[in-house]
């Protein structure tokens, strides 16, 4: 498990330091001297897992879910109340996992009067981050909710064995390069300071935190098949919503009645067009296409070629706009 120096990061303040290498796999710099306590870190059979790749969803999805099960016991006004509260918190946060929270309300039933004071990511930690610690993770009471960026190879050996439900999201990655640059010229720690198109040069080189893209959706696509895993595309919540919340219930165990069900995909149409294209989003962040307002042709015909190139043996397909 050898790891490395890697050369100046494409990003070049991030945490003050460099990306390190792991068996070829560009990584940040505080996974350093964790991973093989990362891959034997003990799963439970409850655990849900919540894997992408850095940026592929927007923060406000996750916070939906969770209300489908709370719904058994409450009413559509209550059902109402949990999507004003998301929408309010997705609004300010808006950038880091519509997923996490859609997530959070199916499994656990929180409270919809909590949960717009409630810090979702405090709920969901990310496995490999230096906050909360693997320490605190191991500790935390069943069901546990854990998120990762890490490719499927370095995740939990358990994880590869079929233990617990691992939820995979998957984005376009033209959309996502542009969401990822956004990001990383958006934070103090991170200081990204070069275009555009260096940085989408770095994005089809592989040169960016947590390796290649393409390998690592290619990974997860490798395994949508077995039981444990469900692969969910970031552009089919806007093509058919209905039949994602529908997967992500069934995947979760959740029993529903139609008419909640029909209420909650409602609200999360609503929820999701705000988050999208709320004005405080640089260039409508979340939507589907929002590569086609930076691409110039030129980038658009080169990262083409790329793709072909790296994504032509997989039947993986994307939508890169609706």
């Amino acid at each position: 498990m050898a790891e490395s120096e890697a050369e100046t990061p494409s990003t070049p303040c991030e945490f003050e330091s460099k990306y390190f290498e792991y068996n070829g796999v560009r990584l940040p710099p505080f996974c350093r001297g964790k991973m093989e306590e990362i891959a034997n870190f003990p799963v439970r059979d409850s655990d849900v897992w919540i894997v992408t790749y850095p940026k592929s969803v927007l923060r406000g999805f996750a916070t939906i879910q969770p209300s489908l099960v709370h719904s058994h016991r409450s009413g559509q006004g209550q059902i109402r109340t949990v999507i004003q509260s998301v929408l309010s918190h997705c609004l300010v946060c808006a950038g880091t996992g519509l997923l996490q929270e859609v997530v959070y309300l199916v499994s656990q039933g929180a409270d919809p009067d909590e949960i717009g004071l409630m810090n979702i990511d405090e709920q969901l930690p990310v496995l490999e981050y230096p906050q909360p610690g693997l320490d605190i993770i191991k500790e935390l009471t069943s069901p546990r909710l854990i998120k990762s960026h890490l490719p499927y190879r370095f995740l939990p050996s358990d994880l590869h064995n079929g233990n617990s439900k691992v939820i995979y999201m998957a984005r376009n990655p033209k959309d996502l390069v542009v969401s990822y640059y956004q990001f990383h010229r958006s934070l103090r720690t991170m200081s990204y300071r070069g275009t555009f198109q260096e940085f989408c040069r770095r994005f089809m080189n592989d040169k960016l935190g947590y390796g290649s893209w393409f390998e690592h959706v290619q990974e997860f696509w490798e395994h949508h098949m077995d039981a444990n895993v469900l692969f969910l595309k970031y552009e089919d919540m806007h093509k058919d919503l209905a039949t994602m919340v529908e997967q992500l219930v069934r995947f979760l165990g959740v029993s529903y009645d139609k008419a909640q069900l029909e209420s909650m995909v409602e609200h999360c149409h609503q929820l999701i067009d705000q988050c999208c294209n709320a004005e405080a989003l640089p260039v409508g962040r979340g939507r589907v296409g929002l590569w086609k307002d930076i691409f110039t042709v030129s980038m658009n015909e080169k990262f083409d070629l790329v793709y072909k190139q790296k994504m032509g043996k997989c039947d993986l397909t994307f939508d890169f706009y609706l």
